[in-house]
C-alpha cells in the first residue's frame, strides 16, 4: 500500500489537533508536518514535497490562496475553513475538496477516499520523464483571477513581452515567468519547444502539416496554429517517429 504524505497549514492549534485526530483512522495517509502560517507552510511544503495539503483559507497576514500563489508546484489541495462563503471561490481554484469546520469523521473519510481513488487510477503514462508530473498542479494568478491547473491540461506556453501566456481550457492568463524558467520544469517527452516564442503540449496537437522551407505547422485542438522552426521541425519529426 502506498502511503501518501500530508501536511496541514492552519493557524488554529485546536483545528490542527482536530485534523490530527481524524488522521488516526487512515493509515494510508501519513502526516509529515504542520504549520501555523503561510510562510512556515511554504517552507514546510518545499522541504517535504507532500502529496496532500490540508489548507485553511482565512489566516492572519496571508491567506491560503496567497500560499498557493507562492508555490511553483501545488499538492492535492483540500481547503478547510469555518467560513462557507469561501466555498464557491475555492472551487474556482479547482481545489480537490472543501471541508467545512467542524469536520466530521464521515466527511473527512469521504474526502480521503476520493484522494485514494485518484491516486489509484493515475497510471505511469501520466508520470514525468523529467520535471513535473503531468498530474501535478500549478497555481496561476492573473489579476483577480486564479486557477489551479494540472500540467497535462496546459496546451501551450507563449512569450508576450516579459510575460508568458498560458493556454488551458478557454483561459489565457499571463504569468511573470520566462519561457526558459518554465521549460526546465516541464516533462520533456510531452512538452516541445516549437520555436523561440512557444512551447506546445504534443498531447493537444490536432494536426501536423508540412510548411515552407522544411518547416512544420501545428494545429492545436483549441484552434491555435503554431509554426515550428526549421531546426525544431527535424527534432519534432525524429521525436515522434517510430
Amino acid at each position: 500500500m502506498n502511503i501518501l504524505k500530508a501536511v496541514i497549514v492552519e493557524d488554529s492549534r485546536l483545528a490542527r489537533n482536530e485534523l490530527k485526530e481524524l488522521f488516526k483512522a487512515h493509515k494510508e495517509i501519513e502526516l509529515i508536518g504542520e504549520a501555523a502560517n503561510v510562510d512556515d507552510g511554504f517552507t514546510l511544503i518545499n522541504r517535504t514535497n507532500p502529496d496532500l495539503l490540508f489548507l485553511d483559507i482565512n489566516m492572519p497576514e496571508k491567506d491560503g490562496f496567497e500560499l498557493l500563489e507562492m508555490l511553483d508546484e501545488v499538492p492535492i489541495t483540500i481547503f478547510t475553513t469555518a467560513f462557507d462563503e469561501y466555498a464557491i471561490k475555492s472551487f474556482e481554484y479547482n481545489a480537490f475538496d472543501y471541508l467545512l469546520k467542524p469536520i466530521s469523521q464521515k466527511r473527512f473519510t469521504s474526502s480521503i477516499t476520493k484522494v485514494l481513488e485518484k491516486e489509484h487510477t493515475e497510471t505511469d503514462t501520466n508520470k514525468k520523464s523529467g520535471g513535473l508530473s503531468l498530474d501535478k498542479q500549478i497555481f496561476i494568478k492573473d489579476g483577480d483571477n486564479c486557477w489551479l491547473v494540472k500540467i497535462k491540461d496546459i496546451s501551450l506556453f507563449e512569450i508576450v513581452g516579459n510575460y508568458t501566456r498560458v493556454f488551458f481550457d478557454n483561459n489565457k492568463p499571463l504569468i511573470y515567468k520566462s519561457l526558459a524558467q518554465i521549460e526546465e520544469k516541464l516533462p520533456q517527452d510531452v512538452f516541445f519547444r516549437a520555436n523561440r516564442q512557444q512551447i506546445i503540449n504534443i498531447n493537444h496537437v490536432n494536426k501536423v502539416v508540412s510548411w515552407f522551407n522544411g518547416k512544420l505547422k501545428i494545429e492545436m485542438n483549441s484552434g491555435e496554429e503554431i509554426e515550428i522552426s526549421r531546426r525544431q521541425s527535424y527534432i519534432f519529426k525524429d521525436q515522434l517517429s517510430f
